[in-house]
């Protein structure tokens, strides 16, 4: 595996190459994009893009946890988080080494 991690701008840039709109409107856009799909998941709401996987909020629940310096026992409080599963289509690409060409690489 890399280190490498894909960034906002990096991003930006791919829609710029790939669909043609200005540089500040391809920024505008992820970023449209992104709050959009931010937001529903604030609400609660889940967010499935096809092809890719879906994100959900889920909330866990209290429970004991343990200091494992100290073994002390603490409580964790109930949360919520953010899961992500992949769709089949995106397992099936990473586990065969599939890439897509693009002009960011």
């Amino acid at each position: 595996m890399t280190d490498r991690t894909i960034t906002r701008a990096q991003l930006s840039e791919a829609v710029y190459q790939e669909v043609g709109l200005s540089r500040n409107e391809s920024a505008d856009l992820l970023e449209a994009v992104l709050g959009e799909i931010s937001n529903a998941l604030a609400r609660g709401e889940a967010v499935k893009i096809s092809s890719f996987g879906s994100f959900a909020v889920r909330s866990k629940g209290q429970r004991v946890g343990r200091n494992p310096k100290t073994g002390e026992e603490v409580p964790i409080l109930p949360r919520r988080v953010l899961v992500f599963r992949p769709s089949q289509l995106l397992k099936k690409r990473i586990n065969d080494g599939d890439t897509v060409k693009s002009g960011t690489e």
